[in-house]
């Protein structure tokens, strides 16, 4: 199975820590329950990578992680149903919004919905940022190892609202992350186009 072997790189607590590099990045976001850390960490075939907490909402920074030459996986603090503060959920709330407006190396956002639960409004508003930026969110229904088969066709309309049809993921059993995988790497490849097309442009 193609992995995405990837490594920690560092973590920013505001948009001015960010690595300055030329990758790629492909972030991924969603609640604190959404089961990010243990996705992040199928998709790069390492237990350790991420770490992973019975309490929602530990990240609270975003941590950066490099695959290969070009491309860097993003992980953003969870929101939704962790335990924190009002200032430390204002800050993460800014931290969240200033990285998907402004940081320019953002090229795909990968947004991860519990299958069970569909999208909410938090989810369409961040859907609504990420085409502002010309961006089409990959939209992942986590979790469907707890989905039974015959749930499964309710899954198309609890995620209609999003206009594009999610990827069925699970990081117990594997499902979904060879598409994903495939679809993070068109992101890096789209995007080291539009890049190089710039050059070009600019000679």
């Amino acid at each position: 199975m193609m992995r995405l072997e990837a490594k920690f790189v560092s973590s920013a607590f505001a948009l001015g820590d960010c690595p300055r590099w030329e990758r790629t990045e492909v972030a991924l976001a969603g609640r604190s329950n959404v089961g990010k850390s243990s996705l992040l960490n199928a998709l790069a075939g390492s237990k350790g990578l991420a770490r992973t907490s019975k309490t929602p909402g530990r990240t609270r920074c975003v941590n950066f992680f490099e695959v290969g030459t070009n491309l860097a996986l993003v992980d953003l603090p969870g929101y939704g149903f962790a335990k924190m503060s009002r200032a430390d959920a204002a800050k993460i709330a800014v931290l969240l919004a200033d990285y998907l407006r402004e940081r320019r190396q953002l090229g795909g956002l990968v947004m991860l919905i519990d299958a069970r639960r569909g999208p909410e409004r938090e989810e369409l508003d961040l859907a609504a940022a990420a085409r502002g930026r010309g961006i089409e969110p990959i939209v992942v229904a986590t979790k469907s190892d707890k989905i039974r088969n015959a749930e499964r066709p309710e899954i198309t309309r609890r995620f209609a609202a999003l206009a594009t049809a999610p990827i069925l993921c699970s990081a117990f059993d594997g499902e979904g992350l060879g598409e994903l995988r495939g679809r993070i790497l068109d992101c890096a490849r789209m995007a080291g186009g539009a890049r190089r097309g710039r050059a070009v442009a600019d000679v």
